[in-house]
């Protein structure tokens, strides 16, 4: 199977529609404005399913469909109705009920037996989803002597393919996941193992880790799709174990294949009726093809409400990460690293950048035949991912959801390790150690762990810093000295500057850094800026908007863009006695497209109503066995953030400085 990055998108057009607050804009007629409520949501990211993964036409679906169902005439959310037939309850084939997450399937209004009554009430209708977002059912609906069954399968099969098909799918079959239907996914699947296993969510993070592991071996890996569960196999005891046998098998290829993450004795800790349902609710989807933030977005969800540790480690959010990462532009020569990566935020934002390059210009080279230029991206990307991705990390969890994340985006995984980066390089184990990388980084992106609650006070790391050492201040001569002793104690940021700007390559070499505001303005860590103006020089400084780590960390930030000095150019300043004057391009994140709950936040007009846009999508389907590219337009909410503009107003400016 081939890997994918995220395809480029068309220029985004502005189209006439103005949402009102507290309204969303219907999916499927794209004109009605509907209530913005949890159920709502859920029937959204559902119907936008239908479209993008089951292939259903917009026109062969109806929402709040009238059915009749004895004298009730109740509205079923989702109804998809056959091919150019007209929307009547007898031409319905598939029933669709979205529920909020307060609902549960058992409810005995709201529940799987509203579903069915529906199901039940239309003479032609085959099969049945129920969801709330975490849970989901799918049924098939089988008459017998004038009895209605409803028997549970795995999935609705997708437009022109059969049951059997969605049973156990073939490899052209798998569904690229879009919207948040992979993080409803997740979320299921994690509560499922918490719920019937007996595990703490901790623990059922981990099992579902190593089920992803297996899913993302056997797309690359096997000849044939072995990671399904069929519903056979799901509801007896002998099917159970047949399909455990069968994943473990997958599992013991995996722990060969990543032995730095997984132990020669794991095994996965879930019982059969558990595993077969998470197997049979991740089967149907490409995680490889799936799109980058579609994945990152499910991902951190259940890395963040599972791995959040008493470090000051919060992670940093995917448009902080686009914004630095467009700013400094990687290439695909370049070496770069994160040295405090947490689950890789930084370095698969950055990955992927450098692979949009590699796909785009091999895209190009072999124009429109996809297998040969595909074939030679997969070959470019793995040189690329595996010689120019470094990060390390000091909590073994972290580093280990990290490797995860950079085998489900494009894999890199090799280039991570579990190391205090503060520490001396040669406390580093032999694999970090060898690569020999201090001074040769030519480009760092982090966000260090902050605070006075974690601080440094090794004696043995502190003496080995200048910024570990206590500091005097010359009032007036306005400059800070060095002096033989060292602190008690140092926050790691401030640390973490130095060694930063240490490991960049001098000349060349350069960071984006995110810091708290304290470092750029508090009077006693004047020492700190002056070390930072005489070993480089600002680029860039960027205010983040107080909401930007929201709702999970209040703290006020900036992205600090910096260049590392030669020695030359140090001893040339120290010799004038004075730093020399140059331009710094500084910018105001205030719009960062959620607010202090976590929850997006649109551009609106005057009067309160939200934007819409109507942009141009490319998706890969198969037609014939065959990957083509297909285009779709869809309109979409804008989105009320700045951060890319800053990073196109910075490259610009930039190019007008080099």
């Amino acid at each position: 199977m081939a890997t994918n990055a995220e395809l480029p998108l068309a220029q985004a057009r502005p189209v006439a529609v103005i949402v009102q607050q507290g309204r969303l804009l219907d999916f499927i007629d794209g004109l009605t404005q509907r209530n913005e409520t949890p159920e709502e949501y859920v029937r959204q990211e559902i119907a936008k399913s239908l479209v993008r993964e089951y292939q259903y036409a917009k026109a062969e679906i109806a929402v709040e469909c009238t059915l009749a169902v004895g004298s009730r005439k109740p509205r079923a959310d989702l109804v998809v109705f056959e091919p150019g037939q007209p929307h009547k309850q007898e031409r319905a084939r598939i029933i669709v009920e979205c529920k909020s997450q307060k609902i549960r399937s058992n409810d005995r209004k709201d529940g799987v037996g509203q579903l069915q009554s529906y199901m039940a009430a239309c003479p032609n209708v085959l099969y049945g989803m129920w969801t709330n977002g975490l849970e989901r059912f799918c049924y098939k609906r089988v008459d017998t002597d004038g009895q209605i069954e409803f028997a549970e399968i795995p999935d609705l099969p997708t437009k022109g393919r059969s049951e059997d098909e969605a049973e156990r799918p073939r490899f052209d079959q798998l569904k690229a996941a879009s919207s948040d239907a992979l993080l409803f996914a997740f979320r299921r699947c994690h509560n499922y193992i918490a719920g019937n296993q007996g595990l703490q969510k901790p623990e059922a993070f981990w099992e579902l880790l190593k089920l992803i592991f297996c899913k993302i071996h056997d797309e690359r890996n096997s000849d044939e799709v072995q990671f399904f569960a069929t519903s056979v196999e799901r509801h007896s005891l002998n099917g159970q174990i047949k399909a455990k046998q069968r994943i473990s098998g997958l599992f013991d290829e995996v722990k060969a294949e990543y032995n730095t993450i997984f132990r020669d004795n794991e095994a996965i800790d879930l019982n059969g009726e558990v595993l077969t349902y998470i197997v049979s609710q991740l089967q149907m989807y490409s995680l490889l093809e799936s799109d980058i933030d579609v994945k990152g977005r499910a991902y951190e969800e259940i890395v963040g409400s599972n791995l959040r540790g008493d470090r000051g480690e919060f992670f940093t959010p995917r448009n902080i990460c686009k914004m630095a990462v467009q700013m400094l532009d990687p290439g695909e020569k370049q070496l770069i690293i994160d040295p405090a990566c947490g689950t890789g935020g930084f370095l698969i934002t950055a990955m992927n950048h450098v692979i949009e390059k590699i796909r785009a210009a091999e895209t190009e080279k072999w124009g429109g035949n996809l297998s040969r230029a595909e074939e030679a991206i997969r070959s470019r990307v793995a040189k690329y991912a595996q010689g120019c991705i470094v990060g390390t990390d000091l909590n073994p969890n972290l580093v280990k959801a990290a490797k995860m994340n950079m085998v489900m985006n494009n894999d890199g995984a090799g280039g991570l390790y579990q190391a205090n980066a503060l520490q001396s390089p040669a406390r580093w184990e032999d694999a970090l150690r060898n690569r020999q990388i201090i001074g040769q980084i030519d480009l760092l992106f982090t966000n260090p762990p902050f605070g006075s609650k974690i601080p440094i006070d090794d004696p043995a790391i502190l003496e080995a810093y200048d910024l570990g050492h206590a500091w005097s201040y010359d009032a007036g001569a306005d400059t800070w000295s060095m002096q033989t002793g060292i602190q008690k104690s140092q926050p790691p940021e401030i640390l973490f500057i130095e060694r930063c700007i240490k490991l960049l390559k001098p000349g060349t070499g350069r960071c984006a850094m995110v810091l708290p505001d304290g470092i750029l303005g508090s009077p006693g860590l004047g020492y700190v800026r002056e070390w930072i103006l005489k070993h480089t020089r600002v680029l860039a400084s960027i205010d983040l908007h107080a909401d930007t780590f929201q709702p999970h960390v209040s703290v006020q930030t900036s992205v600090l863009v910096l260049q590392r000095k030669t020695p030359e150019e140090i001893a040339v300043e120290a010799a004038a006695g004075r730093f020399n004057d140059y331009q710094v391009f500084m910018a105001v994140a205030n719009h960062i497209g959620h607010d202090k709950r976590g929850n997006v936040t649109y551009v609106r007009d005057r009067q309160g109503n939200e934007i819409v846009e109507e942009i141009e999508e490319h998706a890969i389907e198969y037609q014939d066995g065959q990957k083509v590219l297909k285009r779709q337009r869809t309109q979409k909410k804008v989105i009320d953030d700045n951060t890319l503009q800053i990073a196109q107003a910075f490259r610009s400016w930039l190019s007008e400085q080099d």
